[in-house]
């Protein structure tokens, strides 16, 4: 085995330890009916999120369902970068969800773009980690549909 493949062999195993590790194999929560079209949903840690069909007094489901898609990518790529020992000083994810015109309105494109600021990063590691967490890690897009187009660009600003 390369060298290379050894390296990425080594940062697919340890990219588990830490927060992957402490996933529950069942998750629990409440959804409770506040009003007209209002819902308070609350996490089994105690998490609190507002639905509202009207996104007057909430967010709508599909809004949350968008940033959970980017907050696991996230998360798994600025996990990644720091194993490789980037040190990210500032990170931004922008998200772009396009959908069926005709219920079932499910996502038929996902765009995002990272921005990523630190030191010690180059294009390789990001992409490395963008695809690790795409291919493999995010249990958020792995739930979604397969025919689900996903777009994921970045733009990395280097530190002296």
């Amino acid at each position: 085995m390369s060298d290379e493949k050894k390296k990425e062999a080594e940062l697919d195993a340890s990219s588990l330890k830490g927060y992957k590790e402490k996933v529950a194999p069942a998750m629990k929560g409440t959804l409770t009916w506040e009003k007209d079209l209002i819902f308070h949903g609350r996490t089994q840690r105690g998490y609190e999120v507002d639905f509202d069909a009207k996104i007057e007094w909430g967010c709508a489901p599909t809004e949350s369902l968008l940033l959970s898609l980017a907050g696991c990518m996230a998360i798994d790529t600025v996990s990644f970068i720091q194993k490789m020992r980037g040190q990210i000083s500032d990170f931004k994810l922008d998200i772009i969800g396009e959908r069926n015109p005709t219920p079932p309105q499910y996502f038929t494109r996902i765009q995002m773009v990272l921005t990523i600021t630190g030191k010690n990063i180059t294009e390789k590691q990001v992409k490395k980690a963008v695809s690790l967490s795409h291919e493999k890690y995010c249990s958020v897009y792995h739930s979604l549909r397969k025919d689900m187009e996903v777009d994921v660009d970045y733009v990395l600003n280097i530190e002296e």
